[in-house]
């Protein structure tokens, strides 16, 4: 009686020990996971805050470098006097022609819909644009994203930029509902 007692307590003792250390092992992966979860979130934001660094000739490199990186072929920087609204040209992986048109803001500033208008009328007409792609380095207004979801205009805040940065293929984002998605509240400038 006294061994079969002794095994049961041993047995008891072996149990709260592995269960302790099963609770403390996923305490320290839910620790670590919320840890690498806010270093990405530093990570990105570090990036933001070199997007807005830059001027707006390196936004334009910044996002030909990103196209390039998911594969798309033949890109180009060609923005500067005279571009007509296209900053970037080239060919999605599926040879779809893509042209983009960047706009490197303070993060409390907004793309508005005259914005998209006067890019909508040359995207298509002038340089044969399949895909219609705006980047912003700050929110779009709703009027503008409205008008981008009535034309089928591709648009990449600050948020989903940051997604692009992180790794996100630029295919991702084609398909998205622009006029359900996002926010077009502005960024307030001295707030992260």
């Amino acid at each position: 009686m006294g061994t079969v007692l002794l095994l049961v307590l041993s047995v008891i003792v072996v149990a709260v020990v592995v269960t302790g250390l099963v609770r403390a092992g996923r305490r320290e992966a839910r620790a670590e996971r919320s840890r690498l979860a806010e270093e990405a979130r530093r990570q990105a934001r570090r990036s933001l805050d070199e997007v807005w660094a830059m001027d707006d000739r390196r936004f334009e490199e910044y996002v030909a470098e990103l196209c390039r990186r998911d594969g798309c072929t033949d890109v180009r920087r060609v923005g500067g006097a005279g571009d007509l609204g296209a900053d970037v040209t080239g060919r999605l992986p599926d040879g779809r022609r893509v042209v983009i048109q960047c706009k490197r803001y303070a993060k409390h500033r907004t793309v508005g819909s005259r914005d998209l208008q006067t890019f909508n009328g040359t995207a298509r007409a002038e340089h044969r644009a399949d895909v219609p792609v705006f980047v912003a380095s700050c929110v779009f207004t709703r009027p503008a994203r409205d008008f981008a979801a009535r034309h089928d205009l591709v648009l990449i805040d600050v948020n989903l930029l940051g997604f692009w940065n992180s790794g996100t293929p630029l295919t991702s984002f084609l398909d998205l509902d622009i006029g359900r998605s996002g926010t077009n509240r502005r960024l307030h400038p001295d707030r992260d």
